[in-house]
């Protein structure tokens, strides 16, 4: 059974669909914060798998859309570089994005090695690394097709499989590691009143989008994604070296961003733009995760557990010993790490789920919700990227 281009966006959306209708209703994938189009994805990859292994029928999905959403997506991460934010979070905000520059390489550095250890194909150890544990489910589709082309064809299913598996330990390890910190130096909210604390507010959109905004916007995206596959290609034709679509359209959006932001910062609308990565982003992991072959991994499960079970103790032990201090070593200090070990072995969503169910109890960290969104939306891939590039080059 094949679908062609059109029936497969439509099941993307679909698998979108009862993915968001299945998270708001069971308790597990709402605390945990699970991707809508990760769940749907998984369920429809698991009944493909049965229906194979029985030999009833055997499926086929054209994912050719795929690339083009995954394009978007990090395009509309590097529109999001503002200058402006960072000057905003000032020196801790440099200092988290440093520490998540140092975890970056620490995961791959980790998953190399005990994937040569193990003595499996290192790209794997590549996959369990900042890959799909700082990368997330984005990360680890984008990455997995880079991956592909090189000569490892299971290399988007590892990685997806990496991804839910870090976000779940994400979710589990954030809050207690926290409450961990908080009695043991005694820390608490310097907030007056913890009891009016309401948690995170949701930001609003301050303009409403028309047509025009709309169109605007979708010029700059589009505008940045081609000149930045050209630019891709360009670099890659001319150093022998593999630079991704998706990486070239990302450094010329936050060349865009930068430049913009010098003579007309309201000309970017970022909550269109937002929605804009939001759409691309849920297509793009949709269509990769229904089109993943989970029997190609059968065999690979103990060893990939092995090596994300060492990522997180890896994590907790940063975040206590070496994170938590040269953040400051107060109440902020611990919020933080929360989110740190949220987004570092997840995503953004957990990490603010993370940080939302301490401060709720124990009351507001401002600095907090300022700083790791801001490092955990896109600094962290302006930083991993050329990490996992280079590492890719060095074990391909």
């Amino acid at each position: 059974m094949e679908f062609n281009q059109v029936t497969s966006l439509f099941l993307a959306v679909l698998i979108f669909l009862i993915g968001s209708f299945i998270v708001k209703r069971v308790a597990f994938f709402d605390k945990f914060c699970i991707p809508a189009p990760v769940v749907g994805g998984l369920l429809f990859a698991i009944m493909v798998t049965i229906l194979n292994k029985l030999n009833i029928v055997e499926i086929t999905i054209d994912t050719s859309l795929q690339s083009l959403f995954m394009l978007a997506f990090f395009t509309t991460v590097g529109l999001g570089a503002s200058t402006t934010l960072i000057k905003i979070g000032g020196k801790l905000l440099l200092v988290y994005w440093g520490m998540c520059t140092i975890l970056a390489f620490m995961q791959n550095a980790i998953g190399i090695s005990l994937a040569n250890i193990m003595d499996i194909n290192p790209l794997i150890g590549i996959l369990c690394g900042a890959v799909s544990m700082e990368g997330g489910h984005g990360g680890a589709a984008a990455y997995g097709s880079t991956i592909e082309k090189i000569g490892l064809s299971t290399a988007t299913t590892i990685g997806l499989a990496a991804a839910t598996l870090g976000l779940v330990f994400g979710g589990l390890v954030g809050g207690p590691v926290a409450k961990y910190l908080m009695k043991k130096y005694n820390l608490a909210s310097d907030a007056v009143d913890v009891k009016k604390w309401e948690g995170p507010k949701k930001h609003h959109v301050e303009r409403l989008a028309d047509e025009r905004t709309w169109m605007a916007q979708l010029f700059l995206v589009t505008f940045c994604m081609a000149l930045g596959s050209y630019a891709s290609e360009l670099f890659a034709s001319t150093t022998d070296l593999t630079l991704p679509g998706y990486v070239g359209a990302m450094i010329v959006a936050v060349i865009v961003r930068f430049i913009i932001d010098r003579f007309n910062d309201d000309f970017i609308n970022m909550p269109t733009v937002h929605v804009i990565g939001d759409l691309s982003l849920n297509i793009f992991l949709a269509m990769a995760l229904m089109s993943i072959k989970l029997w190609e991994i059968a065999d690979l499960a103990l060893p990939l557990l092995l090596i994300i079970v060492v990522q997180v103790i890896f994590i907790t032990i940063f975040s206590i010993f070496i994170l938590f201090r040269v953040l400051g070593k107060n109440y902020d200090a611990a919020v933080m790490v929360s989110g740190f070990i949220g987004h570092g072995l997840g995503a953004t969503p957990n990490a603010m789920a993370n940080m939302s169910a301490i401060t709720s109890k124990f009351g507001p960290s401002r600095n907090a919700f300022l700083i790791v969104p801001i490092a955990g939306s896109f600094l962290i891939d302006i930083v991993s990227m050329p990490i996992i590039l280079t590492s890719i080059e060095l074990v391909k």
